[in-house]
């Protein structure tokens, strides 16, 4: 691909760390020469210690806007002038957009998990029970869609226990059609979860570098179950491959992430990202 740059080049990006692994640029830059946009998509490098001073750069800079990544979703929220009425009640962005240096926070992750789900898996969320790992702030995205969407149960496990119990004690009121509760994400959880789940959805970083779970979390899901991995790369995450090897219906998070993309490119631009060539540009990355 390439990209003549000018100084009316526009410009937006991803605030992350780590962000080498990201296929975000590939997949958005894709969608911008698809669409005859001048503008241009690029990672940023940015610790939690400089997430603030990042974030005013992007209206001192006037980028038109930035994707934020692990681990900045929840702390980004401190540092916009404005947030989306849905990304106040998840908690946590993944999009900021610039309106003349007036920065507005919103959330796509949600909305886009469940096309990912339908999409991937013809999951359908309405009466399933659904296991999160991970309490942050994906997992808080995830929570929202989920409920909103009529799951009957959501269980959420995550390594500090009492940070999952926060989460459900903050959702309860917010998604009273919906039954929370809180795992501490040990071997402990094979034992724990009531009845084996519909679906499980990994929303931590773990298998960003191929590592794996230190016990089978997917056994925690049904015969004939989901496993959707948030995580994704050039090969199948671990999860999927043993959910996989397990006759369950897997996938990791190319789908989740086009369909994230495609949304905050039409808050950014205005206008819809190119049919498909998201996930086109995502798909012939990770065959090479």
């Amino acid at each position: 691909m390439s990209l003549l740059l000018s100084g009316r080049t526009k410009v937006v990006g991803l605030l992350g760390d780590p962000v080498a692994h990201s296929l975000s640029p590939t997949m958005q830059n894709a969608a911008l020469q698809s669409a005859a946009i001048d503008a241009v998509y690029v990672p940023f490098h940015v610790t939690a210690a400089d997430l603030d001073s990042a974030i005013d750069g992007i209206r001192r800079l006037g980028l038109v806007g930035v994707n934020l990544t692990i681990p900045h979703k929840e702390a980004a929220v401190s540092f916009v002038d404005e947030l989306d009425a849905d990304a106040q009640v998840v908690g946590s962005i993944n999009t900021i957009v610039n309106r003349d240096g007036w920065l507005i926070g919103y959330n796509t992750d949600g909305p886009g998990l469940l096309r990912a789900l339908q999409g991937e898996l013809d999951f359908d969320a309405k009466g399933k029970k659904v296991l999160l790992l991970g309490a942050g702030g994906a997992c808080r995205a995830a929570i929202v869609a989920l409920g909103r969407a009529g799951t009957d149960w959501i269980g959420i496990a995550n390594r500090a226990g009492e940070r999952a119990a926060r989460v459900v004690s903050e959702f309860e009121s917010v998604l009273s059609g919906t039954i929370l509760a809180a795992f501490t994400l040990d071997e402990g959880l094979l034992d724990k979860v009531p009845d084996k789940v519909d679906l499980l959805i990994n929303t931590t970083s773990v298998g960003l570098q191929q590592e794996t779970f230190a016990f089978p979390v997917e056994n925690c899901v049904r015969a004939g179950g989901g496993v959707y991995d948030m995580v994704y790369g050039r090969r199948l995450t671990p999860l999927v491959q043993n959910a996989l090897s397990r006759d369950l219906q897997a996938a990791d998070g190319l789908s989740m992430l086009a369909a994230q993309g495609e949304l905050a490119f039409s808050l950014w631009f205005g206008q819809k990202s190119p049919l498909g060539v998201m996930r086109k540009a995502l798909q012939k990355v990770c065959s090479t």
